[in-house]
């Protein structure tokens, strides 16, 4: 079974290396994430022990761009986030498990060994892009080039929309019921400040101006 280690400390992968090694592994190594993708591009691989914090991309831009090449693979995250929210943020990005930093050797060996009885998901939600412009369902992340955008809820609900559809004319009232439950007291107005404000930000980042307001009919992603 062939798998790869991809931490940027020396020691630690050459430690993995030698125990999965010896479990029989056939084990390849990546220093950041750059050099990850290119592993990835270039052999097979059944499982990733992939660290969060890399140089050049980190361990979550590296799982996007594995989802975006259609490239499957079981995916141990390692790091040293502890939290809650940074293990409910990694498997939301689509990690197939996570383990914190310090950790057991043969915690990670038993991890691996379920990951590989786990049979293979059905191919992710395909990611969507427009130019450099990319967003990513799985994650619910947008970037453009390789900046990550940090959009509001409602603000990335709003863009997936027409992103899903382009050329497609959505009305205010239409936009509103995709975003807002039907209870909610909120104007449909609301969809002209999610709109200006989403504009702002790919505008800030320097994306291009895609979303073009047809007056009197609505909202188009172009």
């Amino acid at each position: 079974m062939r798998l790869l280690i991809v931490e940027d400390s020396q020691a630690l992968a050459q430690a993995l290396g030698n125990s999965l090694t010896r479990e029989g592994y056939i084990c390849d190594h990546a220093q950041d994430g750059e050099q990850a993708l290119a592993f990835l591009e270039a052999f097979d691989y059944d499982l990733v022990v992939l660290d969060w914090m890399l140089p050049k991309r980190d361990g979550i831009s590296v799982l996007s761009e594995m989802h975006l090449r259609g490239l499957r693979a079981g995916v141990l995250m390692l790091s040293a986030r502890d939290q809650v929210v940074d293990r409910v943020a990694a498997l939301d990005a689509g990690v197939d498990d996570y383990l914190v930093k310090p950790f057991s050797t043969d915690e990670l060996l038993a991890r691996l060994r379920a990951l590989a009885r786990r049979p293979l998901e059905s191919p992710p939600m395909p990611m969507l892009q427009a130019g450099e412009l990319r967003l990513d369902p799985r994650s619910r992340r947008v970037f453009w080039r390789q900046r990550d955008l940090e959009l509001t809820p409602k603000e990335y609900a709003l863009l997936e929309l027409l992103m899903r559809q382009p050329q497609q004319v959505f009305s205010r009232g239409h936009i509103f019921s995709q975003l807002y439950d039907s209870t909610s007291d909120v104007s449909d107005k609301a969809v002209e400040v999610i709109i200006s404000t989403l504009r702002t930000k790919l505008l800030k980042a320097g994306a291009d101006q895609r979303i073009k307001t047809r007056r009197g009919f609505g909202y188009v992603f172009e």
